[in-house]
């Protein structure tokens, strides 16, 4: 079930998606060389509840951490740990949810870690510019297919390829509503949207195959190939014209 919200309900979810955005934008002078994913963590963790809100992931259906972050060929859901340290040439998405006021946010970055390959580079302008593609076609009237191939075309004709495996989602009360939002499919197809509806975009684009694994720990996907991956989202709202990125300051 798709569920609309009015102004003050969406008011209350831009207030959990200022949380998020304030962190993500924090860690591009955070992360570094030498830092434990477990380090990224701990970070993460003590600026939401520090900015008033609650890790929205801790727990969620079992999972360990207050954040994803996966390294290099994980697409999403790594787990951070103590034993795993950032290098000179990584590539790092973080996946943070908040809860605030019971509401949620949920946005990603990914961020390349000192020389990286201009291939990699490519990645993720690529990525992060078809979160923006799609978002384009986020507009009241338009149908869930018109995000989805936006992304999907933009991401396939720059070489890269769209993950299946995992979708976007409605946001609001729950962390994962009603519609899914694909990275790939065709225009004019799937849910229409409707004013009031939050949704949250999430590309997440492979180097090679889209096609990904689950690690023993039940949580981390990986690239089929052992190809890098990027990750971008943004948790925005449907309006009567422009869409709201909700998760940017």
């Amino acid at each position: 079930m798709i569920i609309i919200k009015n102004s003050e309900e969406i008011d209350k979810i831009r207030k959990a998606c200022f949380i998020v955005a304030k962190v993500l934008e924090e860690l591009k002078g955070y992360i570094k060389e030498g830092l434990s994913t477990k380090d990224i963590e701990k970070f993460i963790e003590n600026l939401i509840i520090k900015m008033g809100g609650i890790p929205a992931f801790k727990g969620y259906r079992g999972y360990p951490a207050s954040a994803c972050i996966s390294l290099n060929d994980q697409v999403v859901h790594g787990i951070p740990s103590e034993k795993v340290f950032i290098k000179d040439g990584d590539v790092v998405s973080v996946d943070v949810g908040v809860i605030k006021d019971g509401f949620y946010g949920d946005g990603a970055y990914t961020y390349g870690i000192g020389r990286i390959s201009e291939e990699i580079k490519k990645l993720l302008i690529v990525t992060n510019e078809s979160l923006y593609k799609g978002i384009e076609k986020a507009i009241a009237g338009n149908r869930v297919g018109d995000i989805s191939a936006a992304i999907q075309n933009h991401v396939e004709s720059n070489g890269f390829s769209v993950v299946r495996a995992f979708v976007g989602h409605g946001i609001g009360r729950s962390l994962h509503e009603d519609p899914q939002i694909p990275n790939f499919g065709k225009e004019k197809t799937g849910v229409k949207l409707r004013k009031g509806m939050t949704i949250a975009i999430e590309p997440m684009v492979n180097m090679g195959t889209h096609e990904v694994i689950i690690l023993e720990d039940g949580w981390t996907a990986v690239t089929k190939d052992g190809s890098y991956s990027a990750h971008f989202e943004h948790t925005i709202a449907i309006t009567d014209g422009e869409p709201e990125i909700l998760t940017k300051l």
